[in-house]
């Protein structure tokens, strides 16, 4: 591999090169079984689950776990269990495109999501051969259905501060756990939990945990805003009694199963949420095709044209990150299989963790942006039952609470970033070193942009240099500067992704480019924005001078018509009749 290639292939990187200087995955260089396996799933979805939504919505418990078993026998919850244990083990970006395709109704999405993610792969990638044997089978085809139980009533993204305890019998035989869980996915249909508690009061440790169990009660339903259709249950442990064979991995590491499976469901989130985004937008370009309003369809308004052409780059930025970011994942565990795979994937998962943070947050929050649009395009009609916007209204709001708030994501971006450079695996003097050179000039279609990915990055940098060297170690808790550091690096993730699959697919392309330069003349001036909060928080006299100036000349965005690139990306729609690039 050329030295620049493997740069490129560890968390963060993005950072140091230039975008388009490493082939990354694209949604275009999917393979034809990659995308048989996302039709598959979606085709299900369309016409077993949709037709069923209102039966779901009112908590048809039996009918929910009869279509995952339907889905089960027909091998599409099979994708991330080991062959050895019924499952076809296949790459991350074909797990994650099987997610995406569950995404045209959110409660099934998470139902899926929970049962194949973070309830089973604990057991995966962290279970003894024994506990394997046992439920892999039967997780793989729904026969028994899988939970994740780490919230408590008092402890939600403060995981470590569960208060759920675990004490060893006697006889050495089992645990008995006493406490309490909260807002467990699933939890009304399950037959498997991996609960975790702490052994001794402090031993954080994960089990798993059978409905069977004595002393195990699952609570009551709750009624929540959206995603009705899937199950959410509290979980009660009165003395359960758990086999000591059921320690899911080692006493007092159980954090390390909790977070690295909380970093793959962020990465499934980030990934779902491109589906997501792009149903609801073909959902609003069909609803303003159709509609009148003083005597002309909503399409030929311009500022309906603009919330169209704006979503639609945002999604393309995300689609970009996605699978550029399960691309690195695959390359880094390697193609062959084994016993060692699952260590594999979970060694590739915790270094892109910066960048599953990152689609964790701009993919919910792009999703959320999407969903409002095309609430506010739908007009009246969108905030009225059996809309299938109104749904989505409803259902995208949790995206920004699980698998970690947005706020603690954010908090993450920044903090592993900062780890890898005190560690030395990023190199924070050759980037500094770059911020008293010129910008990089490039020739070739996509100038322009590729210039403000740089400026981007440069800018990212030059908050984190300021941050670290006025606050020191107690910048861990200055979270206002870590935020808003944490959304430069995003959208520089972003425009980076962007610029990159357009130079690599078809950098002369005028929809592509129009789409990359809608959505940099946005995502500049945002994150510039974010960029003098920082700035300003760590800076004074004429310290805080000097760089704001030195923002100043990074702002610059070169011009463009919006208007003209909208009608590109709006004309493209209208011949695709929806979002232009589709699995």
């Amino acid at each position: 591999m050329a030295g620049n290639e493997a740069e490129a292939l560890f968390g963060g990187a993005f950072l140091l090169t230039s975008a388009g200087q490493v082939p990354l995955v694209t949604a275009e260089s999917l393979s034809g079984d990659q995308r048989a396996y996302f039709t598959a799933m979606r085709q299900f979805t369309e016409r077993e689950v949709i037709p069923n939504i209102e039966r779901l919505e009112k908590k048809d418990l039996a009918l929910l776990r009869d279509l995952l078993r339907k889905a089960g026998d027909l091998g599409l919850l099979l994708a991330e269990i080991p062959e050895a244990y019924g499952g076809l083990q296949l790459d991350v970006t074909t797990a994650m495109l099987m997610s995406e395709a569950t995404s045209l109704f959110g409660s099934w999405s998470v139902t899926v999501g929970c049962h194949t993610g973070i309830g089973t792969l604990p057991i995966v990638h962290f279970g003894t051969e024994a506990q394997k044997k046992k439920y892999l089978p039967r997780l793989a085809t729904a026969e028994w259905i899988a939970a994740y139980a780490l919230t408590e009533p008092t402890s939600g993204s403060d995981a470590l501060g569960a208060k759920t305890s675990a004490r060893l019998s006697p006889d050495g035989s089992f645990y008995s756990l006493s406490g309490a869980k909260q807002f467990i996915t699933n939890a009304g249909i399950a037959d498997v939990f991996v609960v975790f508690a702490k052994v001794d009061g402090d031993k954080f440790t994960g089990f798993i945990v059978e409905r069977s169990a004595p002393g195990l009660t699952v609570g009551p339903e709750e009624h929540k805003m959206g995603i009705r259709g899937s199950s959410t249950c509290p979980l009660f442990f009165e003395d359960c009694q758990v086999p000591v064979e059921n320690v899911l991995g080692e006493i007092g590491k159980g954090h390390r199963i909790a977070f690295n499976i909380l970093n793959l469901g962020r990465l499934k989130l980030g990934v779902g949420s491109v589906g997501g985004s792009r149903n609801m937008l073909g959902e609003a370009l069909r609803y303003v095709r159709e509609r009148r309003q003083f005597g002309q369809a909503l399409i030929e308004f311009p500022l309906i044209r603009e919330k169209l052409a704006r979503s639609a780059a945002a999604i393309h930025a995300l689609e970009s990150m996605a699978y550029r970011t399960t691309g690195m994942i695959d390359e880094r565990i390697g193609a062959e299989s084994g016993a060692d795979r699952p260590g594999r994937v979970m060694q590739a998962v915790e270094e892109y963790s910066i960048e599953a943070s990152i689609l964790k947050v701009m993919g919910s929050e792009t999703l959320s942006g999407v969903v409002d649009e095309a609430l506010q395009m739908h007009g009246g009609y969108g905030y009225i039952e059996g809309y299938h916007v109104e749904r989505a209204y409803r259902d995208v709001r949790i995206n920004r609470l699980y698998e970690g708030t947005n706020e603690i994501n954010r908090m993450l971006i920044t903090g592993m970033l900062l780890k890898r450079v005190s560690k030395g695996q990023l190199l924070l003097g050759d980037a500094l070193a770059a911020l008293e050179q010129p910008l990089p000039s490039f020739d070739d279609p996509l100038a322009h942009q590729r210039t403000a990915a740089a400026q981007l990055k440069r800018v990212g940098w030059m908050v984190l240099k300021l941050a670290i060297e006025r606050f020191g170690p107690e910048l861990e808790s200055r979270q206002e500067v870590l935020a808003a550091a944490a959304d430069v690096i995003s959208e520089a993730f972003a425009v980076d992704s962007a610029v990159a699959r357009t130079l690599q697919v078809a950098p002369e392309n005028e929809l592509r480019r129009a789409l990359v330069n809608l959505y940099v003349f946005e995502a500049l001036p945002r994150a510039v924005v974010r960029a003098r909060t920082a700035i300003c928080c760590s800076a004074e006299g004429e310290a805080l001078a000097t760089a704001l100036s030195q923002l100043e000349g990074l702002a610059r965005i070169h011009p463009i018509d919006p208007a003209a690139e909208r009608e590109v990306v709006v004309e493209a729609m209208l011949g695709a009749g929806g979002y232009p690039f589709g699995n």
